[in-house]
């Protein structure tokens, strides 16, 4: 039985709703980067927990041969453990995919910091309104 906590179908770790301003960007990319390092973890041990079924499948299968049951049980048996076994791989797989995006976002986060942090405290601290971006480019 897996641990996995189901969650609410449809709900975004960081909604697209089009505000674009500094912190909410920043918010929305901590959010993302978080919700991949919890599935990254969700994802490992559900692979774990795959290929522990795989190896006692297998012990299963061996049991069943030598106790002389008809040896179409045993192919089944065996048939399974391969199945955990594969499906183990792929979650594995996509784990090192979960976790490569995670890394990726909390990097164009700090870039983002970069680019675009001082501009920010620039604007937040000023009491003058400001233009927004692109109202230059008319």
């Amino acid at each position: 039985m897996s641990d996995l906590a189901r969650r609410p179908s449809g709900a975004a770790p960081a909604p697209a709703d089009g505000d674009n301003r500094y912190k909410a960007v920043q918010a929305k990319l901590r959010r993302l980067g978080q919700a991949l390092d919890d599935s990254t973890l969700e994802l490992e041990g559900l692979r774990r927990s795959m290929q522990t079924n795989a190896s006692r499948t297998e012990d299963a299968a061996r049991d069943v041969e030598n106790a002389g049951l008809d040896g179409k049980f045993v192919e089944m048996t065996n048939l399974v453990s391969v199945a955990l076994g594969g499906a183990a791989i792929e979650v594995r797989n996509l784990r090192d995919t979960a976790q490569e995006t995670a890394d990726l976002t909390h990097e164009t986060r700090r870039t983002h910091s970069q680019l675009y942090g001082a501009l920010d405290d620039i604007r937040s601290n000023r009491r003058e309104r400001t233009p927004k971006p692109g109202f230059f480019n008319h």
